[in-house]
């Protein structure tokens, strides 16, 4: 098992067809203990309870320093150290460049790349003592192709400001044995894609994909547990493309 052994905690895994929460299963297959964070306390706590009765789940809102504080705190105390953080909690907004309210841009922002500081400042204290540590940070094709599927341009904007983000912090904290990598997905079949997902559409969007079809969660998660797992011991400040070949470059 690649995560014998090792504790996760993943943001944003309470959604039932989520990355997250396939994330989950897959760390949990591997072996590992799982912390669920999320907005939806109850959801978090039920998604957790599904894996088995060695993981848990908590609310946390990413958005928020002091909520992301108070979960690494829980965390910790239950289960005595972390190895791994996925910072996988995110939104979308299908909306224009002229449509962009400043409420929009500021909630978009907060969630998709505040939360990403936040929770990661919440737990690289503890990593940094041990010397030890693996980030993921969730990003999107988006962010490399200007958009163009379905976020809006802010999405874009915060996604690509956590490439930015993940790669200082690789940098950073590459000499405290801490590894920051980025995840890039492309159009992955999840419930934020649910309903906007036209079966025209689809089959245009898929066109342009070498590999023909759309993304699964489970594709995601295969790569998030190369990154958490020791297969990837030295790789930091990498950004890894699950597109299909929707973008090569």
């Amino acid at each position: 098992m690649l995560l014998q052994g090792k504790t996760a905690v993943i943001s944003g895994a309470a959604s039932k067809r989520g990355i997250g929460l396939a994330t989950a299963r897959r760390f949990a297959a591997e072996g590992a203990r799982i912390a669920i964070l999320d907005i939806d306390g109850p959801a978090a706590a039920e998604a957790a309870a599904s894996l088995g009765p060695s993981h848990i789940g908590l609310a946390c809102n990413v958005a928020d320093k002091a909520s992301c504080e108070a979960a690494a705190a829980r965390v910790l105390e239950a289960f005595g150290h972390v190895d791994v953080l996925i910072n996988n909690a995110g939104i979308t907004q299908p909306v224009k460049f002229m449509e962009i309210t400043p409420e929009d841009w500021r909630r978009i922002q907060a969630v998709n790349l505040d939360g990403v500081l936040y929770l990661s400042q919440a737990f690289v204290p503890h990593m940094r003592a041990r010397k030890s540590g693996s980030i993921a940070c969730m990003s999107s094709v988006s962010a490399q192709r200007g958009g163009g599927i379905f976020g809006g341009p802010h999405y874009s904007s915060a996604k690509a400001g956590v490439l930015g983000l993940a790669k200082a912090m690789a940098r950073e904290l590459g000499p405290d044995g801490i590894r920051v990598n980025c995840v890039t997905p492309g159009l992955i079949a999840t419930d934020i894609t649910g309903g906007k997902l036209t079966d025209e559409l689809k089959a245009k969007i898929i066109e342009g994909i070498p590999l023909a079809r759309l993304g699964t969660a489970e594709d995601v998660a295969g790569i998030y547990t190369f990154l958490a797992s020791d297969l990837s011991a030295y790789v930091t400040g990498a950004v890894i493309d699950v597109n299909g070949g929707m973008l090569i470059h």
